[in-house]
């Protein structure tokens, strides 16, 4: 599997993801988020699927695993090459989201979300109260072991995880990690923070990026020197 850098289009208009993207250059990676999707509907990803660009639906489903596995049958017609859900939603959960991939016969790679970049330890053990003698990397592991056990294709996780993960997990399991930024760049609210030069080393298969690729002064530049960090050339 090669690596890829994906453009992650938090934008409220479609006109306003189509012409970032324009700006890059030709078949771009991109991730459809909440903001956009409930902004602008499945139109917006059949617009980007037939302008020749893989689309990374980011929605993180978690509910009860019946409406999982709806959900999932339904966001499989748009053709995305990439979704996911929520691994907090547990076993059966994700189970049931992997059955609508295999009857729909969908191509998409499924995820599943272990621990939002914007989680700390110190927020996981004192809001989310999960339990203190867990540290955040084992219990990520513990979410992407379930993810795999269950039939998923990989996990969402900081890049700080995907070392241990390749370890435990194989070559075979896919790390898509977002919480990147280049050094001296502005964290914004992300906390478990690594450059593109760690993720590659640390062996991910795809980095997410946003607003350092979005919201720099030249898109394209920061997009071209984002993926020679990571893939080792520009695009």
């Amino acid at each position: 599997m090669g690596k890829d850098v994906i453009v992650a289009l938090d934008f409220a208009t479609g006109k306003e993801a189509l012409d970032l993207v324009a700006s890059l250059g030709e078949e771009v990676y991109v991730k459809i988020g909440m903001e956009l999707f409930y902004s602008e509907g499945p139109e917006i990803v059949r617009e980007f699927k037939k302008r020749g660009h893989k689309v990374f639906l980011d929605l993180k489903l978690h509910d009860i695993p019946n409406t999982v596995y709806g959900g999932i049958r339904s966001l499989s017609k748009l053709g995305v090459d990439m979704t996911n859900i929520h691994m907090a939603g547990g076993g059966k959960m994700v189970s049931e989201a992997v059955r609508a991939i295999e009857e729909t016969q969908s191509e998409s790679i499924l995820l599943g979300v272990t621990m939002l970049t914007s989680t700390s330890e110190e927020r996981m053990k004192e809001e989310l109260l999960i339990q203190k003698d867990y540290s955040l990397e084992e219990v990520v592991l513990k979410y992407a072991t379930l993810g795999k056990e269950n039939g998923l294709h990989g996990v969402v996780c900081s890049a700080m995880e995907g070392k241990k993960l390749r370890k435990e997990l194989g070559e075979d399991f896919v790390l898509v990690c977002p919480g990147i930024r280049p050094k001296d760049a502005e964290v914004g609210d992300q906390v478990r923070v690594v450059t593109p030069e760690e993720a590659k080393e640390w062996g991910v298969d795809y980095i997410v990026v946003g607003r350092p690729i979005t919201k720099a002064e030249n898109p394209k530049e920061a997009y071209e020197m984002i993926c020679k960090a990571f893939i080792g050339e520009e695009k």
